[in-house]
């Protein structure tokens, strides 16, 4: 049995070294899939809360909801953050409200007082899974995510 929740994401990206529309700054509306597997609890009737696996989830995920998200080698990177200074928010305006659990892996690091994710790959609906499945495969027993991007889309089973 799975519990199945749904988390909407607002987001910004390019592609580097991309020909096509996408090698351009553009935006997107996401939705990420999560299902966790496990035995139906007698008591609760869940696998696994649906609200409490969203809540847990957005504590990360919610970095990455209108922000900004590069990888670590565009050239448009520094000069953001060169602004971001020059304008007083860099660290942070007193309107930037969501502000998720910090993020450092081997995958990517969110900046979430400037609305930015640097990633180390092509932030492509295969590779966020990714990055979403490590910050979140310790958290529950993930058996499949689902992530979709405008028309695209990608799905992982673990």
């Amino acid at each position: 049995m799975r519990s199945i929740t749904r988390l909407n994401l607002q987001y910004a990206h390019r592609f580097l070294n991309y020909e096509g529309e996408a090698q351009y700054l553009h935006g997107h509306s996401g939705t990420l899939t999560i299902e966790v597997e496990g035995d139906v609890d007698a008591r609760t009737g869940f696998v696994y809360p649906c609200n409490s696996i969203k809540n847990i989830a957005w504590s990360y995920l919610k970095n990455f909801d209108h922000a900004l998200i590069l990888q670590q080698e565009d050239p448009l990177l520094q000069p953001l953050l060169d602004v971001y200074v020059q304008q007083g928010i860099r660290d942070g305006a007193p309107t930037n409200t969501t502000i998720g659990l910090p993020i450092d892996t081997e995958l990517a690091k969110a900046y979430p007082e400037c609305r930015l994710v640097v990633v180390k790959k092509v932030a492509t609906c295969e590779n966020l899974i990714e990055i979403f499945y490590d910050l979140l495969k310790d958290k529950f027993n993930i058996k499949k995510m689902t992530f979709a991007s405008a028309d695209n889309c990608a799905s992982m089973e673990f």
